[in-house]
């Protein structure tokens, strides 16, 4: 299937996991991809050479989703190299987690800067081509932490639960302009997050899933190029889960 064929897709944070696999599900779908990665540099260019083995342009960018000016600067580049932007997905974003007694000013403030303002930022540069371009997606990467609270989260459960707020205020404010704003809010998936879990915290977590299994990225990706396609063209301000049933 290749019902992305041409378009321009950024995504945040995609050097590896989740953003990774999303990056690489549009691109077997036709889109050409920017990507955005903070540090890795390596693993960057070992993506980029993936996503040009699709047969699509890839475009690898050094990025701190918490800046605006950045994300204006990469949401231009983009659309020089592709000549047009048709979806944002925000992916970016970090943990920090701690116990309200323990966590700091820093802790907080980082958590919110990445995950919460850096969905802004994206979403801001790229409002605005969207807008005249009367068409275009934004897909927010968030976590069931915002649905149901997660203890050693509030920073995180915080900005997640942001991004759902954000997510349908703006689906509200772009409608019109064809524009279509969703969220997917994700449980345990197995990604180098969980990878850190101590034994006993994985046992825990996976008492808790319905379906026994943490979800891998290859639950995910599908979904989200599915929510950037046509055939997703009448759904908006929505907030899926994908969480083997944990914030049931």
């Amino acid at each position: 299937m290749r019902e992305l064929e041409g378009q321009g897709v950024i995504v945040t944070g995609a050097s590896r996991g989740i953003g990774r696999a999303i990056a690489l599900e549009a691109a077997r779908r036709g889109a050409n991809v920017g990507f955005s990665y903070l540090k890795n540099a390596d693993k960057a260019k070992e993506l980029a050479r993936e996503l040009e083995q699709l047969g699509v342009k890839a475009l690898a960018f050094g990025q701190d989703a918490g800046d605006l000016k950045s994300a204006r600067e990469m949401v231009n580049a983009v659309r020089a190299a592709f000549g047009r932007l048709d979806a944002v997905v925000n992916n970016a974003g970090l943990t920090r987690d701690k116990l309200l007694p323990m966590m700091s000013e820093e802790d907080w403030a980082e958590v919110v800067r990445v995950n919460l303002t850096g969905s802004f930022n994206f979403a801001r540069a790229a409002v605005f081509p969207m807008m005249k371009a009367r068409r275009g997606v934004i897909l927010n990467i968030s976590s069931v932490s915002g649905l149901t609270g997660i203890a050693g989260q509030v920073n995180y459960s915080a900005a997640k639960a942001g991004l759902f707020g954000m997510t349908k205020a703006l689906a509200k404010e772009v409608g019109a302009f064809g524009i279509r704003v969703n969220a997917l809010a994700l449980g345990f998936i197995e990604t180098d997050m969980t990878a850190a879990l101590a034994p006993a915290q994985r046992q825990k977590a996976l008492a808790a899933v319905p379906l026994g299994r943490f979800g891998q990225v290859g639950d995910v990706a599908p979904l989200a190029a599915f929510l950037l396609s046509d055939a997703a063209a009448y759904i908006t301000g929505a907030v899926i889960r994908i969480d083997g049933g944990l914030a049931m």
